[in-house]
């Protein structure tokens, strides 16, 4: 009797380490408008920082430690979205779509309340709020009056950027990507044509300076949150249901996803503090030029970051909805591939990042020499890390398509808060390096977080139909009916 090949095995790395051209350009014209879509974004916001960054450093920084902050916000959003996310793709595979309809209410609900609270806080406290992320700044005060006034009036935008978030994430999951495009480009355009009009007067408009630049935003995510809208009620994709049905939830369904959500929840909210935390750092290492050098070397960042957006995406589509359809093998040669591509995506992201620092003088040139500096060497060492954190990337979305959320909460918030963390603050008090250096010497930590997440998916936790109607821990079954020992 011939025992099926599946029943016999864990899982070992059997597939080649890249998948056939055909399958990277199926997956490319999936992620490709994932990313043009983050381009769109990144760029407006590098148009934003060079208009404010005419205005000098202080309120450059101002604008910036408050996006800081903001940052928290979007990353708590985006694993709400995450989260839903995980079981819209899967029970899209099972074509499953009240399955989709209830993980669609999932994310609107739950980013919507994290929004309300944000923008409590912001209302609130915001002076209170900055002056944690400018301690030891020489221009802490002045920093802080700026940024609360900016952020006050931009919170008004955080409701309709969950709600668009929420929708938009849910049509990148069903292979829908070109109207999250469209309607973020159109929104990019209306920010950055009323930031020209607010934050210098054009127009005969007030000169508004960043209280312009705040309104410019509040503007364009109110005129996305009606493109999605519109388009939903008009197209009626397989996750959309009424508004007036948005609280019939499927508890069990609803308990399952915070059951399975509730440590992607701690260990981003983990991490986010800790980019935190060491961005306060960092802050603290001189004065307005350290925050602004600092700050435009992320926008620039921003342009790069766009891979994790489409590796995230890729992953939940292709390994999720073949999870979903029960075709286990297939998930893990697909994974492997992901994985592999990520690798070689970040190094030519790389690439790329150190020739964008050319672009410096030219962008950035209203900013003092040293904020220039700073800016350039950022560029440089995060072209450095693309490879390594596009693989983490990859690694931490295979875990998440199967319901595993445990690897990232023992990897990234262990290596995070037992490394990372004590060494930022470790060089902070006992050496005089810049605060370049301080981000590039702490983030070497990532290595050994890469290692350990390498051992774990080869655990199989993530090899999971969730789906299933017997339920996300039951053994799942290939077509060829032998039970698959990495459900078990």
């Amino acid at each position: 009797m011939t025992v099926p090949e599946n029943s016999m095995r864990k899982y070992k790395p059997s597939a080649p380490l890249f998948g056939s051209g055909r399958f990277y350009l199926d997956a490319l014209a999936l992620v490709v408008p994932v990313m043009l879509q983050s381009l769109v974004t990144s760029l407006v916001s590098l148009v934003d920082n060079f208009m404010v960054a005419g205005l000098g450093d202080e309120k450059m920084a101002a604008v910036n430690v408050a996006n800081q902050l903001n940052f928290v916000f979007f990353v708590l959003v985006n694993v709400s979205c995450m989260a839903g996310g995980i079981y819209l793709s899967q029970h899209r595979g099972a074509k499953n779509e009240e399955g989709m309809r209830q993980a669609f209410r999932f994310k609107l609900l739950a980013s919507t309340a994290i929004s309300a609270a944000y923008i409590a806080a912001c209302l609130a406290i915001p002076e209170e709020l900055l002056g944690l992320m400018l301690s030891g700044n020489a221009a802490s005060a002045e920093i802080s009056r700026e940024g609360a006034a900016y952020l006050r009036i931009v919170s008004l935008s955080f409701v309709p950027i969950a709600i668009s978030s929420a929708t938009g994430s849910a049509y990148r999951e069903i292979g829908q990507a070109k109207a999250p495009l469209l309607f973020s480009s159109t929104a990019a355009l209306v920010n950055t044509f009323f930031n020209w009009v607010l934050i210098y007067g054009s127009l005969g408009a007030p000169r508004l300076e960043i209280a312009g630049a705040a309104i410019a935003t509040d503007i364009a995510r109110a005129v996305e949150l009606a493109a999605f809208l519109a388009w939903t009620k008009w197209k009626r994709p397989a996750f959309a249901f009424r508004p007036s049905r948005l609280f019939a939830l499927d508890r069990r369904l609803f308990a399952e996803i915070l059951r399975k959500s509730g440590m992607i929840f701690f260990s981003e909210t983990a991490w986010v503090v800790s980019e935190t935390i060491i961005a306060a750092l960092y802050n603290g290492r001189g004065g307005p030029e350290t925050v602004a050098g600092m700050a435009a070397g992320w926008t620039i960042a921003n342009l790069f970051f766009l891979i994790f957006g489409a590796i995230h995406t890729a992953t939940a589509v292709i390994v999720g909805s073949t999870l979903g359809a029960g075709r286990l093998d297939e998930a893990r040669a697909k994974a492997r591939w992901i994985s592999s591509g990520a690798v070689a995506l970040g190094a030519m992201g790389g690439l790329l990042a150190a020739v964008s620092t050319a672009l410096v003088p030219i962008v950035f040139g209203n900013l003092s020499l040293e904020a220039r500096v700073l800016t350039r060497g950022l560029v440089f060492l995060i072209g450095a890390y693309l490879p390594l954190w596009a693989l983490l990337n990859a690694q931490f979305a295979i875990s998440r398509s199967g319901g595993d959320t445990a690897m990232g909460f023992f990897v990234d918030v262990g290596g995070t808060y037992a490394l990372f963390v004590p060494a930022a603050f470790a060089l902070a008090a006992w050496t005089s390096v810049g605060p370049v250096a301080l981000f590039g010497i702490a983030k070497i930590s990532d290595i050994g977080k890469a290692a350990i997440a390498r051992w774990w998916l080869g655990k199989e936790r993530w090899v999971r139909n969730l789906a299933a109607p017997s339920g996300p821990d039951s053994g799942a079954t290939d077509p060829g009916g032998a039970t698959d020992p990495g459900g078990a």
